[in-house]
């Protein structure tokens, strides 16, 4: 039973914020507001939904480390596993927006995390300065979509798509209600389901939250990005984890710290390791997305090989494996080397092609 709450949970969180999104969306519209306005808002922040009200249930359910390690480990997914299976897929385009300016933006609010997390925990005051950096981001977004708006025709495509179905106002605000229901019904079954099969093999709730619940938390973002990629919008596939990547840390962990009656916790393992890889992967996009602006198959099972050595490891410690030792010495003095050595290799590759 535990495991069909989980399922359940995860399905009611990914069919609620599309139904939140979509009912929003078109009660926008129907006020007059510009499709622009309601990509920048009403779907950047509706892709964030489920972390959102997982996130901020676990929060007020006492379960505060969960609702770190859930946009942690949703963050690590996101790139290791959504931009893995994508550019495995197929090639994925790196726009040169992309590289100037969101990258570094998901590594400056990354390393913020890891600053202000150092002490084991997000203070209130810490998440209102990561709320206001939302603010500032979402203001931003909006002033550059004005000035520039041939580069959100994506943005402003997929709103026009959701606008085209003509339906009463009634029938907004229903889906507007029914999906906030959903996302509150499936975040509490996900958080009590995780936190049972956590006690059930002798995990702490962080290891759950990293894994089965962030990944949950990310379908709609996988589902996005996969589409995308198939239907040839690549440049649409990165960009949506990006982004997700930058609102996971500025809006779910900055509301969540808001209304939660006590800090958010991140505990040694959290501080010391989960988010310093949360980290590290978003470090290790800038160098792959400039070497020649693509993302190759190489590079998608590169994500891949790495998000499975992060899990097995996050098991292995969990379970206090007798292998432990070998499994660290395998990834520090292995694989570590081997992506350093890989990323040299990608750079030197794309600078002898520019070159000739």
């Amino acid at each position: 039973m535990t495991w069909i709450l989980l399922i359940a949970g995860l399905v009611l969180l990914v069919f609620g914020a599309d139904m939140l999104v979509r009912g929003a969306a078109r009660l926008a519209g129907t006020f007059g507001v510009p499709a622009l306005v309601i990509g920048l808002t009403v779907v950047a922040f509706g892709t964030s939904a489920p972390e959102l009200a997982v996130s901020v249930k676990a929060a007020y359910a006492g379960q505060a480390e969960l609702a770190i390690a859930n946009a942690v480990g949703s963050n690590i997914f996101n790139i290791l596993v959504i931009l893995g299976l994508s550019s495995v897929i197929y090639p994925l385009v790196i726009s040169r927006q992309l590289i100037r300016q969101d990258v570094p933006l998901m590594i400056g609010v990354s390393i913020v995390l890891a600053v202000m997390t150092l002490n084991g925990d997000l203070k209130r005051w810490e998440a209102l300065i990561l709320f206001l950096g939302l603010v500032a981001y979402t203001g931003f977004l909006f002033y550059q979509g004005r000035k520039n708006g041939a580069d959100l025709d994506s943005a402003e495509g997929e709103v026009e798509e959701i606008l085209s179905a003509k339906t009463p106002a009634w029938q907004n605000l229903l889906f507007v209600v029914a999906g906030l229901a959903l996302l509150v019904l499936g975040a509490r079954w996900l958080v009590q389901s995780a936190v049972e099969i956590a006690t059930l093999f002798g995990v702490n709730e962080a290891v759950i939250g990293l894994t089965i619940v962030a990944a949950g938390t990310s379908l709609p973002e996988v589902v996005t990005s996969v589409v995308a990629t198939i239907r040839g919008e690549r440049d649409i596939a990165v960009g949506n984890v990006v982004g997700s990547n930058v609102f996971n840390i500025l809006c779910v962990l900055g509301i969540s710290g808001l209304v939660s009656p006590a800090p958010l916790l991140a505990g040694e393992q959290m501080a010391q390791f989960d988010i310093p890889v949360m980290l590290g992967v978003a470090i290790l996009c800038a160098p792959l997305f400039f070497a020649g602006a693509t993302l190759s198959r190489w590079d998608g099972a590169l994500f891949l090989t790495l998000y499975i050595a992060y899990v097995w490891y996050l098991i292995a410690v969990a379970l206090s494996q007798p292998y432990l030792p070998t499994l660290q010495s395998g990834i520090v003095y292995g694989l570590g080397p081997l992506v350093v050595v890989y990323v040299v290799f990608t750079l030197w590759q794309s600078r002898r092609h520019s070159h000739s």
